[in-house]
């Protein structure tokens, strides 16, 4: 920043006419009685070149006028405000007023109330800064006097109803702004591309009425809000992490040497930080200084990492950078600037218990320090019932809404103390309810208002349902229900049985019965005395069927209970059997059916049946196969003949297997028998006649030997061929 701050004068004249720039310059004549002795030196060296160094004192601004704001109303900013100033100097550039904490851009406004009545005054408002500036209407300076004046009909305005915080108001003499919590001056100044260094060493040249200045460090969010939204530009801050990679230290002005940062984008602050989203990045490895973001990029007023030169062009290119003023070992705050505020009172109140029936309610709020709470009976207006943080209203039998503030209508919330009727004692729909048999069972009750609880008790114990209608869990057992009416916090006491009480059905057993073919089968319900509705219609304990299906009879008691049960018969057809033919191996004879079925069984002697078509050990002979039904239905017989070879003999007359002989054979008149030695020979032939064999050819005994033989029952079936011993 260019410094302006100093000039050096010869004459008197221009001592006079000193304006607010010269105020930082050095002190050399130290009151106003030098000032005196310097106007006679000054005429006694009039017509050398003798140059004195003057000094003006900066002006003190004291103002006063904290106050108490109600939203969409206009307040001025001070109560009272005095500017005390050197007498060498009468005026200034411009005053400067600017809303330094709390601001809201759009909403918060400073107008001067009644220009009229300051001809000399011209207003500029900057709606981003905050700030409102006053200076001479036909320029060049404006008189303490007169901006004094002007000050005090300064207001405030803010649009929002729902406004809320406190505003502080910065007033001074000078373009820097002021921040009241931190008592320093902060001046954005533009120079596009400036390095990180160069601004820092521009910024250590400069001063400010006699302030040194420093590249800004900001240690809270008044002064993030204050350097970055309400400053007019982007530009260079304070911070570094050159030193130390990831390790960001303020390195400029009293805080030099401060950590306020460690780590990348989601690194932690041990004090006050406010990145960009995504910052620090160290983007190329050398971003090592930071810098307000440029609007429009991300979070307003937030920082971002640079290298020393930024970006040549663009969002990251430099705009210039933030001098701050104050705070500096030695100084002493400068008093050229003032500030007031004022605080937009809100109350926060406590909604009290309800109460049933009837009762008196203490309302009680909290406002803000020195606020009064004022209580009413209407949102708008009404009638003021109390002050102070509480209010005992009479006795209520209706819900009665108060309403409290702090002094500010607008502000003004409701207070409701309700009061809740006791519901009626509860009806239930009906006070027993029969079930057949176990099961879940739906009782009901109702009440004039509120909600009905169910309980397993007629007292205490805890709720099992809520609602009008419950659904029980299987009741297995009589049981009773307990219904309690409640509507908020008001309970009936009195509790309302009801009674679940639990029939047993009819007992039914349901049955697969078979029905043999081309006949009928009974039907029966099982059970005597009931009514009874068959699925065909039927209302007979028993009916008659004569096809196969599934057959359903609901089976009902008696009333009161009315309880039904459902039998099912399943009637399966079993039809007749019919054999398809008997196959004979040795003594091993299997039957065969045309069609088998799991119901039929089988004999051969029609006394033993069994599951198994296969018997074994037949007797040789004709022989029976019978087939039935096992239920009772038609049976099916047929013949057969076993065929018994033996398979020795011995033909020594002790009445025992003297003779060879084929059972069975008698029961085909046609049947051969070639019986022959093992070599061939033709030894006997039996037949219908003759249907034995004893061992000799032409009546002459043969030896011991095994025999072979051949049986031609017909032409229709095979030759069976075998051999047997013949034993001495």
């Amino acid at each position: 920043m260019k410094n302006i701050n100093f000039l050096k004068t010869t004459t008197l004249f221009f001592i006079l006419i000193f304006s607010q720039s010269y105020a930082n310059e050095k002190i050399s004549i130290r009151d106003k009685n030098l000032i005196t002795t310097a106007k006679d030196t000054l005429k006694s060296n009039k017509n050398n070149n003798t140059k004195i160094n003057f000094a003006i004192t900066p002006p003190v601004i004291k103002a006063s006028g904290d106050q108490f704001y109600c939203p969409q109303n206009t307040i001025n900013i001070v109560t009272n405000i005095t500017i005390t100033h050197d007498p060498l100097e009468s005026g200034t550039v411009a005053g400067y007023i600017q809303i330094s904490s709390g601001y809201s851009n759009g909403l918060d406004r400073l107008v001067l109330s009644n220009p009229a009545s300051h001809p000399s005054i011209i207003t500029s408002w900057d709606g981003t800064a905050g700030k409102l500036t006053l200076s001479n209407s036909i320029g060049g300076t404006v008189l303490y006097s007169d901006l004094e004046a002007a000050i005090k009909d300064v207001v405030f305005s803010n649009t929002s109803a729902a406004a809320s915080g406190t505003k502080t108001f910065s007033i001074t003499i000078g373009q820097a702004n002021y921040l009241p919590s931190t008592q320093h001056y902060y001046l954005y100044i533009p120079s596009i591309g400036i390095t990180w260094n160069a601004a820092k060493a521009a910024a250590e040249t400069s001063t400010y009425y006699g302030l040194k200045g420093y590249l800004a460090t900001i240690l809270s969010a008044d002064e993030a809000k204050l350097i970055g939204e309400q400053a007019s530009g982007t530009g260079w801050i304070g911070g570094s992490d050159a030193e130390t990679e990831g390790v960001w230290k303020w390195v400029t002005g009293p805080e030099a040497g401060t950590v306020f940062w460690n780590g990348g984008a989601n690194g932690t602050t041990p004090n006050y930080a406010f990145w960009n989203a995504g910052e620090p990045n160290n983007q190329g490895g050398n971003e090592n200084y930071a810098h307000i973001t440029q609007p429009g990029v991300g979070i307003r007023g937030s920082w971002n990492d640079l290298a020393n030169t930024g970006d040549s062009s663009g969002n990251y290119q430099p705009k210039g950078y933030v001098v701050e003023y104050g705070g500096m070992p030695g100084e002493l705050p400068l008093e050229i600037a003032a500030s007031t505020k004022i605080t937009i009172p809100t109350v926060t109140k406590t909604t009290p218990n309800s109460v049933c029936d009837s009762g008196s309610f203490t309302l009680n709020a909290t406002a803000t320090t020195g606020a009064t709470i004022n209580w009413y009976d209407a949102a708008i207006g009404g009638n003021l019932l109390a002050t102070g943080n509480s209010y005992t209203s009479p006795v209520l039998n209706t819900t009665t809404t108060y309403y409290v503030d702090a002094g500010c209508e607008s502000n003004r919330k409701a207070v409701i103390a309700t009061v809740n009727p006791t519901p009626a004692t509860p009806i239930a729909i009906s006070s027993t309810v029969y079930n057949c048999g176990p099961g879940t069972v739906t009782i009901e009750a109702n009440s004039n208002i509120g909600v009905i609880n169910w309980f397993t008790s007629s007292i205490g114990g805890t709720s099992v349902f809520m609602g009008n209608r419950f659904l029980t869990p299987t009741i297995s057992a009589n049981t009773t229900y307990y219904a309690q009416a409640s509507y908020s916090t008001c309970i009936n006491t009195d509790r309302t049985p009801v009674n679940i009480i639990l029939y047993t059905p009819p007992v039914v057993t349901n049955e697969t019965l078979p029905l043999c073919q081309f006949q009928k089968v009974t039907l029966d319900a099982g059970i005597t005395g009931m009514s009874y509705l068959w699925n065909t219609g039927a209302t007979t304990q028993t009916i008659e069927v004569t096809a196969s299906g599934t057959y359903t009879v609901d089976v009902t008691s008696p009333a009161p209970e009315n309880c039904t049960s459902r039998k099912t018969i399943i009637v399966n057809e079993h039809q007749v059997p019919q054999i398809d033919r008997i196959d004979v191996n040795g003594t091993t004879a299997v039957i065969y059916l045309k069609k088998e079925a799991d119901y039929f069984e089988y004999s051969v002697d029609g006394t033993n049946f069994q599951n198994s078509n296969t018997f074994f050990d037949v007797p040789g002979g004709l022989q029976t196969a019978y087939v039935r039904e096992k239920s009772g239905c038609e049976q099916t017989i047929q013949n057969f003949v076993v065929l018994v070879f033996p398979a020795f003999f011995t033909p020594n007359n002790d009445s025992y297997n003297d003779l060879w002989e084929v059972t069975g054979m008698e029961n085909y008149p046609q049947a051969q028998v070639t019986i022959f030695d093992r070599y061939g020979k033709l030894i006997a032939q039996l037949n219908s006649s003759e249907m034995n064999w004893d061992g000799t050819l032409n009546r002459i005994p043969l030896p011991a030997s095994d025999y072979w033989y051949a049986l031609k029952i017909d032409d229709t079936k095979p030759v069976l061929r075998g051999h047997f011993s013949l034993k001495r």
